[in-house]
């Protein structure tokens, strides 16, 4: 039997070949870590998303003309909040956004023309459109009891929030979070306050 030659191969193609199968090797090894850094920087968006911050739609007109029906925005999950601050609250199971004009200790006081008063100072809200005393069935002056907030609507005129007994002072154990940024849409998106 007249068995063929075999031809080795030159070392230039062995070479060839070697570089060959080792960029095989690199692009798989470097694919790998880019899959895992996605991988891990997805673990860590999921972290933040559910223990850090809260998706929140708006729905409704109560924190107009600050936050309008339709909008995204993103609470900042903490128990420490502040006078302006607009906390997201638990309430009748649902998550209302209402602004913080009091806190434990203070007096609250709203005249008839809407103008809101916090330890006998009229409080500079440069963010309403119009004052109202809107609907409302306490008492003032109303002292906000201690570890309670005294929370209002930006559209006074529609909000149901702490000038009702319904809602009255909100607790710690009901709040959520603060907002932090406007998400939706794009055109409105900011950091908040």
């Amino acid at each position: 039997m007249d068995e063929k030659k075999r031809e080795m191969p030159s070392i230039e193609l062995l070479r060839e070949e070697l570089a060959r199968e080792e960029s095989k090797h690199d692009f798989r090894r470097r694919l790998r870590g880019v899959a895992v850094g996605l991988l891990v920087a997805a673990a860590v968006t999921a972290l933040i998303a559910t223990r850090l911050l809260v998706i929140i739609r708006i729905n409704g007109s109560s924190m107009e003309p600050t936050l309008k029906h339709g909008e995204v925005v993103f609470l900042y999950r903490t128990k420490k909040v502040e006078t302006g601050d607009i906390v997201g609250f638990y309430y009748g199971g649902s998550i209302l956004l209402k602004r913080v004009v009091g806190a434990g200790g203070d007096q609250i006081e709203i005249d008839g023309d809407g103008n809101v008063y916090v330890n006998g100072r009229r409080l500079d809200e440069p963010y309403l459109t119009e004052r109202s005393l809107g609907k409302c069935d306490v008492e003032f002056p109303c002292k906000v009891p201690p570890g309670m907030y005294f929370v209002l609507g930006d559209n006074r005129e529609l909000s149901v929030d702490s000038r009702t007994r319904g809602i009255g002072c909100i607790g710690d154990n009901q709040i959520v979070g603060k907002a932090i940024c406007r998400a939706w849409p794009f055109d409105r998106m900011e950091i908040m306050r």
